[in-house]
C-alpha cells in the first residue's frame, strides 16, 4: 500500500508561500538540517519542502487537494491571504472541492470530507 507523505512545492517566494500555508491550513514551518525550509500538514500525515530552483510544472501534471473540514471558510482565508479561487465550490458534482492559485502560482485543489 503507498501513500502521499511528501510533497515539493515550487515556489518563487519561499516566505509568502510558508506565511500562506501556514495561515490558511495551520501547517507547521520548520528548518530541516540540511537549511531547507519545510512543512507539516495539520494532522501530521504529510510533510514536504518548499523549493526555490526547480521550475514549474506544465501541463500535464499532478493537482494535488489538501482535504479540510470547512471548503467555505477555507475558500474566505486562502484569498485573505493573497490565493485567487481557479474553480469555485460545485465544479466537481457529487464532491465538495474547489481550486485555488496560491500566491507563488500553484493551483491546487481542497476537498471538504464528508461529515
Amino acid at each position: 500500500m503507498a501513500r502521499l507523505r511528501h510533497i515539493a512545492v515550487v515556489v518563487k517566494d519561499l516566505d509568502k508561500a510558508a506565511d500562506f500555508y501556514a495561515k490558511v491550513f495551520g501547517w507547521s514551518i520548520r528548518q530541516r538540517g540540511d537549511g531547507a525550509t519545510a512543512f507539516d500538514d495539520g494532522v501530521g500525515q504529510v510533510s514536504g519542502v518548499w523549493e526555490l530552483h526547480r521550475l514549474p510544472a506544465v501541463n500535464p501534471g499532478i493537482l494535488v487537494y489538501i482535504m479540510v473540514d470547512d471548503a467555505a471558510a477555507t475558500l474566505q482565508r486562502i484569498t485573505a491571504e493573497g490565493g485567487d479561487i481557479v474553480q469555485p465550490i460545485g465544479g466537481d458534482p457529487g464532491e465538495v472541492t474547489a481550486r485555488f492559485r496560491d500566491p507563488g502560482g500553484n493551483v491546487l485543489g481542497i476537498y471538504q470530507g464528508k461529515s
